[in-house]
């Protein structure tokens, strides 16, 4: 007798709908012929062994026989433990423990405990998109991942416990309408909650420069390079650099939700309501960094979208390690090939670096002497390469904090007020590009063609951009990001014209360049 029933798999952020046919002969034997064809990994082939477990052990005995079970298209690769749960369906259908025969409203997916319990599987939110797309009414799934595939509409969503909850939710069914309420989240809710951040701008004291450095880099999503002794509060900055982001929308919220769900990184949250902060160690290989695997697995880059990504001590990562980010950087898309598939994940994230600048850490320190040999300083900060140095929006430096600043009892500027201004600045642009009709959120983003038509400079401005493309010796991608951090810094003026002073704090974040070491 043949059964079939609808699974799902993820192969990058997107699913593909897979038809699980199950095949069941009917004939005792003296054993039990259990086959899984369809290019099955090692988890599927497994999953045998689990399922007539969990069929046994929720009351129900099935004689050795001859069974297939077949998933098409049987030229994509299955992986993982996600078909535990239509295969045990369809085996159990074609028993004759289903009073429906037709599953082809129903979606499902879930790995199965050997008492028959469902457990929760990485990937539920782009098969929830799928289950919309394809016109599939109801997905049932496991009872921790509702609260994920309950955030896209237009697909009602039964979350279950185990083997036995799914039968009688399918057997409810006859009757021609599911008993049972489908699990619902307000979304709306979930983005609208005040975001709470443990750590605030206040608790910094000096560093009005760096201060300001990341304050654009915020308004604008420029990426920003911070260089300075040991101590100096480089990290301490860094951490506190999410509190002043601008928070997400909705349509961030789910295209980031949908990353963490296939790395299988969001500990039941139902939708990301945070821009991302991912701080990998330097000891991080290219593949942990950029995304790979024999099924190619997101990176840390793309963990980061629409977030933070912060590499301190950067001269610390391996130097292949950092060059696989040019790309990333400047096209906000990874594609990784391998022979089986090439797949493509989204990386527009916000870079924030901070590094020494020499080995011992005070070169150019007022207060240190520095040990280090002009060879060692060369070799340190060759780990960076000019073309990855290009990318970066901003370079600031972060001196020492002298102690009348780091005892001073004025209280410094909170993250509360930062943000206001932040938030301003963003809703200019918003404005201004949505004008245009281009998916793009923030100045960084902004192609040749709109900063040709957004940054127009007055004749001094020219003759300042001009003698400093020659003195520092930039290139054109730094002309165009200096460009882009002055359109910013306008933006939290509140103007619409650039001014000298505008491009001459946008020049001024690119004096930490190759010279400063010179």
């Amino acid at each position: 007798m043949l059964f079939k029933a609808l699974s799902a798999a993820v192969y990058g952020i997107d699913a593909n709908l897979i038809d699980v046919e199950v095949d069941y002969s009917g004939v005792v034997s003296d054993q039990d012929h259990f086959h899984t064809v369809g290019l099955p990994d090692a988890a599927v082939r497994e999953s045998r062994d689990r399922v007539r477990a969990a069929i046994k052990n929720s009351g129900y005995l099935i004689p050795p026989t001859h069974i297939t079970i077949n998933l098409a298209p049987a030229d994509l690769k299955k992986e993982g433990s996600g078909f535990d749960l239509p295969i045990a369906v369809g085996i159990l259908g074609a028993y004759g423990a289903l009073r429906i025969n037709d599953l082809s409203q129903f979606l499902l997916v879930g790995e199965l405990g050997l008492d028959g319990s469902v457990r929760p599987i990485p990937g539920i939110l782009p098969i929830a998109i799928l289950a919309r797309e394809k016109g599939i009414p109801n997905l049932i799934l496991p009872a921790a991942d509702a609260a994920e595939a309950a955030v896209v509409e237009g697909v009602r969503v039964f979350p279950v416990a185990s083997l036995l909850d799914v039968l009688d939710l399918l057997n409810s069914a006859v009757l021609g309408a599911i008993q049972r309420e489908p699990f619902r989240i307000a979304t709306e809710k979930l983005l609208g909650e005040l975001q709470l951040f443990n750590v605030d701008f206040c608790d910094v004291r000096g560093q009005q420069t760096a201060k300001r450095a990341l304050e654009v880099a915020a308004a604008g999503s420029h990426n920003i390079l911070m260089i300075g002794p040991p101590g100096s509060g480089k990290t301490m900055l860094a951490k506190r650099l999410p509190s002043i982001l601008a928070p997400l929308t909705f349509d961030e919220a789910l295209e980031t939700t949908k990353i963490h769900s296939v790395a299988g990184v969001l500990n039941g949250a139902g939708l990301v309501t945070q821009r991302p902060f991912r701080s990998p160690h330097h000891t991080i290989s290219d593949a942990g960094l950029i995304g790979g695997g024999i099924v190619p697995r997101p990176g840390e880059v793309s963990l980061a979208h629409n977030g933070l990504l912060f590499l301190d001590e950067l001269p610390e990562f391996p130097r292949n390690v950092l060059e696989v980010m040019r790309q990333p950087l400047e096209d906000h898309t990874v594609t990784i090939a391998r022979a089986s598939m090439s797949l493509s994940f989204p990386a527009r994230f916000m870079l924030a670096a901070a590094m020494n600048p020499c080995p011992c850490g005070y070169f150019n320190d007022k207060s240190r002497e520095c040990l280090c040999t002009p060879p060692m300083i060369q070799r340190y900060v060759a780990k960076i390469s000019g073309p990855l140095l290009d990318r970066i929006d901003i370079h600031i430096e972060v001196p020492a904090v002298q102690y009348k600043e780091l005892r001073g009892g004025a209280a410094a500027e909170g993250s509360a007020q930062i943000r206001d201004r932040v938030m301003a600045a963003r809703d200019r642009q918003r404005q201004r590009f949505s004008k245009t009709r281009e998916n793009i959120y923030s100045n960084a983003q902004m192609t040749t063609r709109q900063i040709r038509a957004h940054c127009e400079l007055s004749p001094e401005a020219e003759k300042l951009l001009e003698r400093a493309m020659q003195q520092q010796g930039l290139t054109a991608r730094a002309h165009d990001r200096i460009l882009k951090v002055a359109r910013t810094i306008a933006d939290l003026e509140g103007v619409d014209r650039l001014a000298v002073a505008h491009l001459a704090e946008a020049i001024q974040y690119r004096t930490l360049d190759r010279s400063y070491w010179a």
